[in-house]
């Protein structure tokens, strides 16, 4: 059956297409390419977490760690390890070490807004400006009697972990290394006895000149 359609109706099915048309060119959407909404205007933001480590020089004074803490809690970022201490005595500079995660965009956003911070001199993203050092300090302590103290002693040395304190009952081990080696050996002590860990968090620095 054929059907023929007005002269309006012929007009109205060609301004469809044209506007119809118009949106695609101008969001940039080649015809038949996505398989997506030409509404749905949010970016395709990546959703892989990363895990990067951030060194900021700062002013040594009060409420500098408040402010860079502050801004984490804000925006809802997460700290996986922070360490503080002074660098430059004569120029009260202060070195921040933060282990953070998120996607890349989270991550950037992060180090935008650091620097914007007033007593903030340096940012840098240790992570991917190349290779660099590591080093966590924990001190555990392990109580056990008979074999277990006698295992414990073994995987200590295996560690290289030093006994800083000893009871007829428990030792305290000093381990300094990876956060990984340390979640390794603390591991191994908790079937032994470990009773209490303590970490300092990490400090990095990048390799070479």
């Amino acid at each position: 059956m054929i059907v023929a359609l007005s002269w309006f109706e012929c007009v109205r099915l060609r301004l469809t297409e044209r506007i119809g048309t118009t949106v695609m060119s101008a969001l940039k959407i080649k015809k038949g390419s996505s398989k997506h909404s030409a509404y749905n205007l949010r970016p395709n933001y990546d959703t892989l977490i990363e895990s990067h480590t951030l060194a900021i020089l700062v002013d040594n004074e009060a409420g500098v760690l408040a402010r860079v803490i502050g801004l984490f809690s804000g925006r809802g970022y997460n700290i996986d390890s922070l360490t503080v201490a002074e660098v430059d005595h004569e120029g009260r500079l202060s070195r921040i070490t933060i282990v953070t995660s998120g996607t890349p965009q989270v991550i950037e956003q992060i180090k935008a807004q650091l620097g914007r911070i007033v007593p903030v001199h340096e940012v840098h993203d240790l992570t991917v400006e190349g290779a660099f050092v590591e080093r966590e300090l924990a001190l555990l302590k392990v109580s056990g009697q008979g074999e277990k103290r006698v295992e414990a002693l073994r995987l200590a040395d295996i560690f290289r972990a030093n006994v800083v304190d000893s009871t007829l009952e428990s030792f305290v081990f000093q381990l300094i290394g990876t956060p990984d080696k340390i979640d390794a050996f603390a591991d191994l002590m908790q079937p032994l006895g470990l009773r209490e860990i303590v970490r300092t968090g990490v400090a990095a620095i990048s390799r070479g000149a």
